[in-house]
């Protein structure tokens, strides 16, 4: 399955888990229900102990003609329960609305910054961001679970722009770089294939069923003390009553673990798969489930691990039902078919040895891979439009070696203040500065009015430091400010909005670049920041888009050439139509006009509302517009990766020797 039928089956599966939960939700309703009925139905008081309790008085709960006389209980009993299970789920959900990163500190992670010098973090951090730049995609939080020896990590979130991914204190020092490449690449898979959202929304059924329990537990705790001290028995009335209603939130929990089981072994086999297709080295992911079996299967975490056993990238504890992955011997398997299981044994004896070597361990040699990648590109393998759809949410190896090319290509002082909490904002003012001295003049003069003066001098400073921006810098570097940036303040956030809309209007006008950028950063903070709201595809269909496809795929081709030439005109007319042919529509006039921003804004914002399968013909449609000539200039690659994640699919990275600034 490629990206957006993924996209679809997320979707599915989400309406999936509403069924089931409300089918638990019944059943744990009627269970309550009957223990209400029992209490009040017994033939005498509760204060007269469960001692007392006939067979009559039991009995007369089966008989219909009780329930029909206490219907009004039953009402508010159900009611009341389903109220509580609903709630409490509702109100787990809402707790984690702030994303990823809330989920990774509720289990005592640490946050890892750009600019740590642990070298260890260092080298998850630029793994994580190379992948991110080779698909496309914003880089998200990362974090370390200190205190966790095991072998293991997570992604969560609700999307790409609010997704956290973090890995155990043993991930990092028990894994090398290739492997830990190969547990990355399994997290992103899950980013991309909406699984985070499914994994969201699963522990908020988990809590919202275990509550009955946890109130059971609360009955109990509450009368151990009147079991003692009551002259009669009606202490052991409220025991029987707690133990039944933790008995009835256990077998919820019962089901829960059942669900979870159904929904994530199949997915952990499908992230594997695409994490060898991130990386093409089976090599890496299958040595890092080798080496949590060759450890005694060390993924296991010290702290609670129920509510994101899920997420986990390994068995988060040891249960003897309903696991929530498969076999690690099953899963190595599928990615190595020569596995010896003899093999884990002369592993761990092995590592017994070398344990110590495997903490020094640098980034491993990627000649080879740079020889493929120039391969590649001599038989114009970028220019495939179906190879590159099909690297949405799974870039190859060749993209995440350009994405780490690109990142090494960044000055050093520049690539140090895009990590920077205190130099980001200005990185992002300095991708805007224009080549004229008096219009860079007016534009640091909007930089004061709105950011003060220390701004403009860092901003001076970059510029003296580096130079003008490389156009083919600029996405990258606002890839790389955003982590950083949204963990700034909103008053913040405001008034750096404010100061990119200075400096783009300080011309009086807005070119591609400007215009891209101020959406793009919108959209991630606006997704950041409220991210239980982003819906990531809609219900339209593409036959109801028509005219805003044509207006997209027109912007597109006319950013592509020389539009004020014959020849220009006539070479942004043939990409087009190679466009709209791909959409199955025959249109033959491209549109464009000088109000070509506002009309964008309204064209994305309804393709955004496509279906996830309709998504694939409009990316599919913009990428025969940008490669019809076989030649990718830097305004098409960073229109072309904008407007995909505008409406959210994650477009990976085009290789540097493709890209001209023409």
């Amino acid at each position: 399955m490629n990206f957006f039928e993924h996209q679809e089956k997320a979707r599915k599966q989400s309406r999936w888990i509403l069924f089931a939960f409300l089918g638990v939700t019944l059943l744990i309703v009627l269970a309550v229900d009957l223990i209400v009925l029992m209490v009040f139905a017994l033939q005498q008081p509760v204060s007269a102990g469960v001692a007392h309790i006939s067979q009559g008085g039991i009995g007369s709960v089966l008989n219909p003609d009780v329930w029909a006389s206490n219907y009004q209980l039953l009402i508010g009993s159900s009611a009341a329960t389903g109220g509580v299970i609903g709630l409490a789920s509702l109100g787990k959900i809402a707790s984690l609305r702030s994303g990823g990163g809330k989920v990774a500190r509720d289990m005592g992670a640490t946050i890892v910054t750009p600019d740590t010098r642990d070298p260890l973090r260092r080298r998850l951090y630029n793994v994580v961001e190379e992948i991110a730049l080779a698909s496309g995609a914003p880089v998200p939080e990362v974090y370390v679970m200190e205190n966790e020896p095991g072998i293991n990590a997570f992604a969560a979130g609700y999307t790409p722009a609010d997704a956290a991914v973090a890995v155990t204190q043993g991930t990092l020092e028990k894994l090398n770089r290739s492997e830990l490449q190969g547990v990355i690449a399994h997290e992103f898979s899950h980013i991309f294939n909406g699984d985070m959202r499914i994994n969201i929304r699963m522990m908020g059924v988990i809590f919202g069923i275990m509550v009955i329990a946890i109130l059971g537990r609360k009955f109990l705790y509450s009368s151990r003390y009147r079991v003692s001290s009551s002259r009669d028995n009606s202490g052991m009335g409220i025991v029987a009553i707690g133990a039944a209603l933790m008995m009835v939130g256990y077998i919820g929990l019962f089901f829960a673990r059942w669900m979870k089981s159904a929904l994530s072994r199949q997915r952990e086999y499908l992230a594997d798969a695409s994490a060898v297709q991130f990386t093409r080295d089976p090599s890496g992911i299958s040595g890092a489930l080798k080496k949590i079996a060759a450890y005694n299967h060390s993924s296991y975490l010290k702290s609670d691990s129920e509510e994101v056993s899920h997420m986990l990238f390994g068995t988060g504890y040891r249960s003897l039902m309903f696991a929530t992955h498969p076999p690690l011997e099953k899963r190595i398997e599928r990615i190595d078919r020569s596995f010896d299981s003899n093999e884990i044994e002369r592993l761990a004896e092995k590592l017994k040895k070398t344990e110590k070597r495997e903490h020094e361990q640098a980034e491993i040699a990627q000649k080879e891979q740079d020889r493929k990648l120039e391969a590649k590109s001599k038989k114009g393998g970028i220019f495939n439009v179906e190879d590159l759809v099909d690297n949405i949410g799974n870039p190859d190896f060749e993209r995440i070696a350009a994405a780490a090319l690109m990142a090494a290509s960044l000055p050093t002082g520049l690539s140090a203040s895009a990590h920077s909490l205190e130099w980001a904002p200005e990185v992002l003012f300095y991708c805007l500065l224009d080549e004229d001295n008096e219009l860079r003049e007016n534009q640091l003069l909007a930089v004061v009015q709105e950011m003060g003066d220390i701004s403009e001098r860092k901003l001076q400073h970059l510029v003296t430091s580096h130079g003008l921006v490389h156009p083919d810098q600029r996405l990258p570097l606002l890839e790389i400010c955003f982590p950083t940036l949204k963990r700034r303040p909103i008053s913040d956030i405001e008034k750096i909005l404010k100061t990119i809309d200075g400096l783009a209007a300080a011309d009086n006008k807005i070119d591609s670049f400007e215009y891209l950028l101020s959406r793009l950063i919108r959209k991630y903070l606006h997704e950041a920041h409220i991210p239980n709201r982003t819906r990531l595809h809609g219900k339209r269909k593409l036959s109801s888009c028509v005219n805003e496809l044509t207006q997209v795929v027109s912007v597109v081709a006319s950013h592509g050439q020389n539009s004020e030439s014959s020849a220009g005109l006539q070479a942004a007319q043939k990409a087009f139509r190679a466009g709209m042919s791909t959409a199955n529509i025959n249109h033959t006039n491209l549109s464009f006009t000088d109000n070509w921003q506002e009309e964008l804004d309204n064209s994305i914002e309804k393709l955004d509302q496509l279906t996830a399968k309709d998504k694939s013909v409009v990316v599919t449609a913009l990428a025969n517009t940008v490669l019809d000539d076989e030649q990718v200039v830097t305004a098409e690659h960073e229109m072309l990766r904008v407007i995909c994640a505008l409406i959210h699919v994650p477009l990976p990275i085009l290789q540097q020797a493709t890209i001209s600034k023409a």
